[in-house]
């Protein structure tokens, strides 16, 4: 377990991201995880244009969001249980393969000059069924090759090879959408096939406390990730802080009608403000890599995602491509310290034999959510439009810090990571 380590002064052990990398399947990992992503983001980033430009209707957009949350809040409790019980890597691996093929069958859809999103949601479903199982795999991967007291500046690479495909992703988006959906489709389906190749040589420790595989698996058992964040006070405010600001800060799911109706910019232009999620981002975690926060990190988290909610009320207000450009970027920028804080907290607060299930969970509250967000955007965007959906957002989300800020203490007051450690000894 990453905890702190002192000498007769106690004072805490801190690893640069060099010495991180240099740590075995550490570099493996990462490399693994950006070609994994930029095809992911790739294909994100056309589906949604693409599912804009056949029907011209935000309410689409909103659809495709819920048809890849349901599978994933379906799945919640076989996945994390999954993800405790068999080797780690191979559940990701196979998972992943069924990404891959759903960018196929999004490649040769395509190729028909498709009149009807259907299939596509169909498709949508396919994959947030394949997403289900990826997501605690994955993130339950990284504190097992992290050396020591490097897991925080792990979750920032981590991070920052997520952030880095923001850019890479929907960039290539903009330009190869433009050529002919299914080259997009087709590149996304490439990278995605080389994220599965590297993922599958990425050698992984022994894991110090596993689940007992020779148990019968139960409803009692699978629930445990939510027992544990709800007994837990610093996951569940971590958790439901960023649960609320992705439902009402889904601006991200309205760009195409933002870039279009707004603006009144291209595909090229959109597949760059889609990218700007990514460089703001990106920035902001290799800025974190290299000098992670350390001190008032509970703060440091309330404070990024009420700059989250300010960049998403400017963004609904702006007709101004460069000024909506800039406030993509520093509403991701917030929402990238979010993440790298929880991104800490969660595994540093969770046994090993807990965390699969506990971040199937989170993944749900958060990772899926963006989807069940887009959805709200979409459905309220067609009501009263994008500018009062994104503007409303940002209002709402304010007001969910403003509440955390006095009803969580435990999180306000969280100084530094080293304390999880002491936290995760008392809820085991």
């Amino acid at each position: 377990m990453n905890s702190t380590g002192a000498s007769g002064a106690g004072e805490t052990i801190k690893l640069s991201a060099r010495q991180v990398l240099q740590a075995p399947g550490v570099k493996a990992f990462m490399v693994a995880n950006s070609a994994l992503y930029i095809g992911l983001m790739l294909q994100a980033a056309t589906l949604g244009n693409h599912i804009y430009d056949i029907t011209g209707r935000e309410i689409d957009i909103g659809w495709l969001g819920l048809a890849e949350f349901l599978p994933v809040a379906l799945l919640v409790f076989v996945a994390g249980t999954v993800a405790d019980r068999y080797n780690r890597r191979r559940v990701a691996v196979l998972a992943m393969m069924g990404e891959l093929f759903c960018s196929l069958a999004l490649v040769f859809y395509s190729r028909t000059n498709p009149t009807s999103v259907a299939p596509m949601f169909m498709i949508a479903i396919a994959y947030g069924a394949s997403r289900a199982f990826v997501s605690p795999a994955m993130r339950s991967i990284a504190p097992m090759i992290a050396p020591e007291h490097g897991l925080p500046q792990m979750v920032a690479m981590y991070s920052a090879c997520w952030t880095g495909a923001m850019i890479v992703g929907p960039a290539m988006s903009g330009f190869l959408y433009s050529a002919a959906p299914w080259i997009a489709y087709a590149a996304s389906a490439a990278l995605i096939a080389l994220g599965i190749v590297l993922i599958s040589r990425v050698k992984l420790k022994v894991i110090s406390n596993p689940v007992n595989n020779t148990e019968k698996p139960t409803l009692h058992s699978a629930m445990e990730g939510l027992r544990f964040i709800r007994r837990t006070p610093i996951l569940l405010a971590a958790i439901s802080l960023d649960l609320f600001a992705v439902l009402f800060g889904g601006a991200i799911a309205l760009l195409p009608v933002i870039a279009k109706d707004q603006l009144m910019v291209g595909d090229v232009a959109y597949g760059w403000l889609r990218a700007s999620v990514g460089i703001g981002a990106a920035s902001t975690a290799a800025f974190l890599a290299v000098r992670p926060i350390r001190r008032n990190v509970g703060r440091a988290m309330l404070i990024a995602v009420g700059v989250f909610g300010a960049g998403t009320i400017v963004l609904g207000l702006t007709h101004n491509y460069w000024v909506a450009f800039i406030a993509v970027m520093v509403l991701s920028a917030g929402d990238m310290v979010s993440v790298f804080v929880r991104g800490a907290i969660v595994p540093l607060a969770t046994p090993d034999d807990k965390r699969g299930r506990v971040s199937a969970v989170e993944n749900v509250f958060i990772g899926a959510t963006n989807e069940l967000g887009a959805f709200e955007s979409g459905a309220v965007s067609q009501l009263v439009g994008a500018k009062a959906t994104v503007v409303g957002g940002g209002i709402a989300t304010l007001g969910v810090v403003g509440v955390w800020w006095f009803k969580f203490k435990q999180l306000r007051d969280i100084d530094t990571f080293d304390e999880l450690t002491t936290e995760q000894r008392k809820s085991a």
